[in-house]
Parts: C-alpha cells; structure tokens; sequence
C-alpha cells in the first residue's frame, strides 16, 4: 500500500496530478530521508518518446533514397520527394506534440525531436542534391575566392559594384581563412551544409533568451519548434545575413539576461566580461552585414521601453560601433547609395513592392508564395493569440513583445533591394515564435511569476486574472497538435518550392566552370539574369551583364530581334578579350517563375543566336549552351549595353 505520509506530486499545468512512486515495503526511513522527497524510479516507458523519434528518420531516409530531383517542375521539392518523406514529418511532429505537453519529461527528448526536424527540414537539399543550392551562395563563395586571389580588400575603380562586398569583409574573412584551414579548393566545398550549421547554432542563443522569461519547458521547446517552422525566408544559406541573425540573437541573450533587473532589486552584476563579449558580438555584425545593425540597434532601442531593462548601454554600444564602420570603412557605399536611401526613407508602399521580374509566375510559383504568406500570417496570429490568451506573459515577457514589434519601423527605412519584407518578418520571429507557443498551450509558468510567488508568500491572494477562452477549440485535444502539424508541413512549400530555380544541376556547374577557365582577361559575360552557379567567378577580370535587368523597353527589343540586339550590346570587348553568351536551365527557370520571360521568348533568343552567324557555340550539354561573339566583318553601328 501507498505510504499515507507521502505527499502528493505537483500538480502539472495540463491538469493532471503526477504522484509519487509507491514506497517498497521495508524498514521506516530515518528522519533525515524523512524530510528528503522521495525520488521517483525510472520506468522503462519514459523511453517512449525515442519511438516516433526513430520511426519518423526512418521513413525520412527512406525518403531520400527515392527521390528523384532530375526533372523539377514548378513545385520544386514538393513534388519531387517521396511520399515517405511526408509521413515521417507528421510522425515526427506528433511525437514531439505528446513529448513536449508532459511537464515532468526529461526535455533532452524535445531537444532530440527539434534537432530531428532541423535534420528533415535542412539537410534533405543536402543530401538529395548533388550541388550546393541558390545563386546567391556561389556568389559568396565567388568573393571568398576572390579574396584569397586578391590578397587584400578592393576599391570600386578596381572590382566595381562588388566591392560593397569588400566593404563589410567580416564575412568573407572569416570564410578565406576556413578554407585554408580546411585545406578545400573553395567554399563550395561544405556551403551545402550551411543551413543545418546555421540553425543549429541558433539553438543556444533562442533557449537562453526564453529561459529568461520561462521555466516551462513545455513553452521554450515549442517555441524553439515554432520558430525554425516559421523561419522559410531562406537566409540560413551561405551568407553574411546568417552568422549576422545568430550573433543578433545572441547580443538579446546576453542582454536580457545580464542587463536586466526586476523591479526593486540591483541589476544584476555585469562583469568586464559581458561588456566584451557585447563589444565582441556587435563589432562582428557591423563589419560583417549592412542590415542587421539597425535591426539590433531598433531592437535595443525598443527594450528600453521596458523599466527593467532601461539601460542604455548596449544600444549605445551598437550606435557607436555601427556609426563609426559607416563614417570610415563603408562610406564608399553609403556615399554613392545615399540619395536612393533618402529617397525610400517613407514609402512604405514601394519598399514592399515586388517589382519587375519578381512577382511569382505559374501554377507551383504561386502555390508556394501563398503557402509561405499563409505560414506566416498563421503564426503571427498565433503570438497575437497568445498574447491574449496567457495574460501573464503580457506583463512577464513585454521585453519579448517589444522585440517582436521592434522590426516593423524598418518598413519606413528603405526596401533592401525589395527583400525588407522578409527580413522584417525573420527579425520578428525569435518574439513571435514564443507568443505562438504560449497559443498552443494551457496555463503557463514564467520566472518572474514564479519569483513573484516567493516574494509574496503570505500575502492575501490576489483574485485570479480571467483567461480569453475560445469555445469550441479544445486546446489540449486536437487544435494545437493539428495547428502545429499544418505549419511543420507547410514550411516545406515555402522554403523548398522553389527549387527549380535554386537547383543546379552537375552539368550546369560545369558548362559555367568551363567558361570560366577559357575567358581571357577582360572579357564579357552575357546572360539573361544572374541565376546560375558561378555567376561572379573571376569578377575581378571578367565583366558581366545580364540583359533581363535593362528596362523593359531594351527587352523587349532583344525579344523582337535577339541576335542583332545582343551582337550591338557585346560588340565593344576589346581584345584579347571575348564576348560570350551564356543561356541556362537555371535562368530559364528563374524568367518564367519571376515573370520576366515566358519559355517560348526565350526560345526564340536561343533559336536566333544559333542560327546566327555572328555567334560561335563553343560548349553545350543538357543544361544550356555558350557562344562567343565572332569580330564583324565591318565596324558596327549603336554599339552599346
């Protein structure tokens, strides 16, 4: 029989009573282990949670070892992974759903299943793909390279517009000196793997900053889930924004954690160590990204809205440090870039229009942008409810809030090359993504509360806050699991479909590779636009011009006579110089999906220049074909690009 003097488990928030282990019969305990509580045995099946977890990589491996990603169509990885893949997410899903919800669980079982999905979500491309993924990242491994070859940062006389890259090298840098470390001919080497290292590395700066307004576990696991979920906008690749994000992320923890005090208490101690590492963290921002400084400085900014954290030392660290790169080593930039800046400052209807061959395009282009515009609304709307819902966390976690509202003012500030949008919404999400959780979930705890508690023990209990109760959703039943199932799936339309654009095939490599190794100094690149790999290799000594970029009016001039047209625009290399054209699977896919040009108009540029004697094919494979431009016989009028 149960002891009677054994006290009866915590009530856990789910409401359920968890109880004590029944005493084995024997001996009555001496009065120290009296006054111990008694330590529940492990029970086998609390290695349950390690089922769901093997069964959804299973299927997940399965997966890979029967997709075929040859033929993309216009739904990228949607259509082309195997059904198992599908299965393995929904298994995955809901066994982190019934592992999370349990109070008590050791949660190095809800560390095993987010770890699970970064697996499924980020290195699926990876693995499946024979080449590293997205234009832009072979074009930061393009100035990697260039760097190494160089030897020293460039002025724009020297590489023109890409020595904004050289403007904000940390980046780069840091990846320079990794590949000579690693011993790897270039950064292609290990890029594909670059949205799993990313996104792990967010782990510990997101845990430490919910740790600090939460010791409900059930909140930070499903919160940390929320966020990788809703986190599409893609910039985990190879980039400066990526390192920037998580060093952002982790300039908060430190912050929230060292820089704050409650009411009526001392701040907490700030030793020189935490003002280093602030220094340390924020320098690396400024030197490394142009954008993500003044996200951290508004997001400072807005945590002095909040009396606990009204210190104004670190935003005015982040101020100095990012005026001070701006006045000396990015004033290059900042001085040929300024009236278009001053020009966006307010317009906000301009800074988040699309534009010109960027609006989706076709049945997949558009089923994909709506499933990423549906995730995240869907989640926005779920940190509005747990707003509501968990009255607590509106006065506990405000600090959360104001980084989650802190990102929108940068819609006033310019468009970011009509990217602002994006990187607005992937700034909100670590704020954001802790709301939606606290959605999802019954009653939650925070620190503060908990604190609170102690510090008031004794006192009349104050009347209980009313709670938003939405009738007809049972909460703990089946609106969260199939709220959080609906976004884990989505997330994959709005991140990989549209990888008939992002995807390169062997061949595609090595077509442009090709290319590269015959082009003498100074010469001329042509293309449609710039999705394709190595589309900046050699930047230093080759020029480039891509045509679909010129207005519309010079296009649709190529569209009407493209091989006369293109001969004129190539025609002013001088020698020992070449004019090559180059024409790609990979930007036939990015002008149909983005609207540019239809298949059939770039048809016609292709079939032109074939038959055309003024251009030479040199090298063609299935994924496109290069020209060289032949010397007129005669000088050629209106030359010019």
């Amino acid at each position: 029989m149960p002891n009677p003097q054994t006290p009866a488990g915590p009530e856990d928030t789910s409401g359920n009573t968890a109880t004590e282990e029944e005493e084995t019969p024997g001996a009555a305990p001496s009065a120290p282990e009296r006054e111990e509580a008694p330590r529940p045995r492990r029970r086998p099946a609390a290695a349950w949670p390690v089922l769901p977890l093997l069964v959804a990589l299973a299927l997940w491996a399965y997966a890979l070892g029967h997709t075929d990603v040859s033929q993309l169509d216009d739904f990228g990885l949607v259509s082309a992974v195997h059904p198992a893949f599908w299965a393995g997410l929904a298994v995955l899903t809901g066994g982190f759903w019934f592992t999370v919800r349990a109070p008590r669980r050791a949660q190095g079982w809800s560390a095993a299943y987010v770890v699970g999905l970064l697996l499924m979500e980020r290195t699926t491309q990876a693995l499946v793909y024979p080449t590293p993924l997205y234009a832009w990242a072979w074009k930061h491994d393009a100035v990697v390279g260039h760097l190494l070859t160089a030897g020293g940062l460039q002025t724009e006389a020297e590489i023109g517009e890409m020595a904004v890259y050289d403007q904000w090298p940390g980046f780069f840098a840091a990846q320079a000196a990794l590949v000579r470390l690693l011993g790897v001919d270039n950064a292609a080497m290990y890029m594909a793997w670059w949205p799993l290292v990313s996104s792990l590395a967010l782990l510990l700066p997101l845990l430490l900053v919910y740790r600090t307004f939460t010791t409900d576990r059930r909140l930070i696991w499903t919160a940390l889930w929320l966020f990788h979920v809703a986190n599409w906008v893609g910039q985990d690749y190879f980039s400066p924004q990526s390192v920037a994000f998580v060093l952002h992320v982790g300039v908060l923890a430190v912050v929230l954690r060292r820089y704050g005090g409650r009411r009526g208490h001392a701040c907490r101690p700030r030793t020189a160590v935490w003002a280093v590492l602030l220094t340390v963290l924020v320098t690396t921002i400024v030197v490394s990204h142009q954008l993500t400084p003044g996200m951290l400085v508004v997001s400072l900014l807005a945590l002095c809205l909040a009396r606990r954290y009204r210190d104004w030392v670190p935003a005015a660290t982040a101020v100095v440090l990012f005026l001070a790169w701006c006045l000396t080593a990015a004033l290059p930039f900042l001085s040929a870039a300024m009236p278009d800046l001053i020009r966006s400052v307010g317009d906000i209807g301009g800074n988040v229009e699309t534009g010109y061959g960027a609006t989706p395009t076709g049945t997949g282009a558009l089923a994909t942008s709506w499933a990423a515009r549906l995730l995240s609304g869907a989640v926005l709307l779920l940190a509005a409810l747990g707003v509501l819902r968990q009255p607590v966390l509106r006065y506990r976690a405000l600090p959360l809030l104001l980084i989650a509202a802190a990102p929108l003012p940068m819609f006033v500030a310019g468009s970011y090359g009509s990217e602002m949008i994006f990187r607005v919404l992937m700034f909100m999400l670590p704020g954001a993504a802790f709301f939606a959780g606290a959605a999802l979930l019954p009653r939650v705890r925070t620190l503060a509360a908990g604190l609170a508690a102690r510090e008031t023990a004794g006192r009349p209990a104050a009347p209980p806050r009313r709670r938003l109760r939405l009738p007809g959703l049972a909460y703990g039943v089946w609106a969260p699991p199939l709220a959080l199932l609906a976004g884990t799936l989505a997330f994959v339309p709005a991140y990989s479909g549209k990888d008939r654009i992002n995807y390169f095939p062997p061949a595609e490599v090595a077509l442009v590779r090709g290319l590269f190794d015959q082009a003498p100094a100074g010469s001329l690149v042509v293309a449609a636009n710039r999705n394709y790999p190595l589309a900046f290799e050699a930047y230093g000594s080759v020029d480039h011009y891509w045509f679909l970029e010129d207005g519309r009016e010079h296009v649709d001039r190529i569209v009407r006579s493209p091989a006369a047209t293109l001969a004129r625009d190539m025609s002013a290399v001088e020698p020992p110089g070449r004019a090559y054209l180059l024409l790609t699977r990979g930007q036939v896919a990015d002008s149909e999906m983005n609207g540019r040009l239809d298949g059939a108009q770039l048809e016609r540029v292709r079939r032109s220049v074939a038959a055309s004697p003024r251009f030479r094919p040199v090298a063609e494979n299935s994924a496109g074909t290069v020209w060289v431009l032949e010397p007129a016989a005669g000088p050629v009028e209106g030359a010019s690009r």
